[in-house]
């Protein structure tokens, strides 16, 4: 079987979810990376698509027409050649504004998607499809070779692409406040609230989504030297780097389903802070409560303060249970996934 994938071979940049799930799945089936000539003239029997809001993009306008006219092709190709198209959701909706002609070539690929995959159960996808729930999988592996360092007591760390919907300027306003509190004196909270605030460090890394995002942050940032900015794609090392030196990671996103950071630090050993929904309680319950800490309504300077409080308890294990999360199953899955549209069009 031949599978091509959505995202292009060897770039530094590509998500490590994607060029994991490519080295699992490439002993049992051929494995393409995603161009526009192999898309329109090589013989695959499966597409497997991740964002399809992405192949629409385009730098100018006249790059995005010629997107849109490919795409139209790329549809074209797969109806002609009844080629299965297996859709992994991400998320509940597409986190990119479309227009309106963009969106109506998004329905397309949703009404040609033979199997839908969703990384947890509370994904909805379109009634009566074919679907099945992979969960996302752990990144021991793919950072097996590299050591996290001691982490810095009260270091607190927000990592990945920052985009409006994260939350990052909130997590940002919220730390700025810590030293602004005013505990009662002489009480074992005080005392409590009086060392964290003292030993609190914040650092950000990722890429803005824009220049007046980033700018944003700089000038909210700028007058207070317990944070610290490193604006643009980290590497690995970097990036493990400043993993192992946080406390605590926080993930303050105002929409949080699916979120590949989290598993990353968890496969790191370090816990994370996340807003509480169905998909993050079922995540805790799943890893361990404290590993996964969760908070209701918007973050806070409390919030901050009795989670690194609670990060300093001893936990019930060493490291997060990520059982579930492995790639060999993960793997087997998606093959399974594959075979199940290609036998649904045939049997069509």
């Amino acid at each position: 079987m031949r599978v091509l994938q959505s995202f292009p071979e060897g770039r530094a940049t590509t998500n490590p979810y994607l060029l994991q799930l490519s080295r699992s799945i490439s002993p049992h089936v051929e494995v393409l990376g995603f161009t526009w000539r192999r898309a329109l003239t090589a013989r695959y029997d499966v597409f497997h698509v991740h964002w399809p809001e992405i192949l629409l993009q385009g730098r100018t306008p006249a790059r995005a027409l010629a997107r849109r006219m490919l795409v139209r092709l790329f549809l074209a190709r797969l109806r002609w050649r009844r080629t299965a198209v297996v859709r992994t959701v991400h998320n509940v909706r597409s986190h990119e504004s479309s227009p309106r002609h963009d969106q109506r070539l998004l329905r397309r690929f949703d009404e040609r998607t033979t199997v839908w995959i969703r990384l947890n159960a509370f994904t909805p996808v379109p009634p009566g499809a074919l679907a099945c729930t992979i969960p996302h999988g752990d990144y021991r592996d793919w950072y097996s070779a590299q050591t996290p360092g001691t982490p810095i007591p009260g270091r607190l760390l927000y990592f990945g692409l920052i985009r409006a919907y994260k939350g990052v300027d909130v997590l940002v306003d919220s730390f700025r406040q810590l030293n602004k509190s005013d505990p009662e004196p002489n009480t074992q909270h005080a005392v409590r609230e009086a060392t964290v605030t003292t030993a609190a460090t914040l650092r950000i890394v990722g890429s803005p989504q824009s220049p007046e995002l980033a700018r944003r942050l700089r000038v909210a940032a700028a007058d207070d030297p317990r944070i610290a900015l490193m604006l643009r794609h980290a590497s690995d090392t970097e990036l493990v780097d400043a993993i192992g030196a946080a406390q605590l990671i926080v993930l303050p996103y105002a929409e949080m389903h699916n979120s590949g950071a989290a598993l990353l630090a968890l496969s790191l050993n370090r816990p994370v802070l996340v807003p509480r929904n169905a998909v993050t309680t079922a995540l805790a319950e799943e890893i361990g409560a404290d590993w996964v800490f969760t908070y209701d309504g918007p973050l806070s300077p409390q919030v901050l303060v009795d989670t690194i409080a609670q990060t300093r308890r001893p936990r019930s294990t060493l490291t997060p249970d990520l059982s579930n999360r492995r790639w060999a199953a993960g793997a087997a899955d998606h093959i399974e996934a594959y075979d199940c549209a290609v036998r649904s069009l045939r049997s069509d």
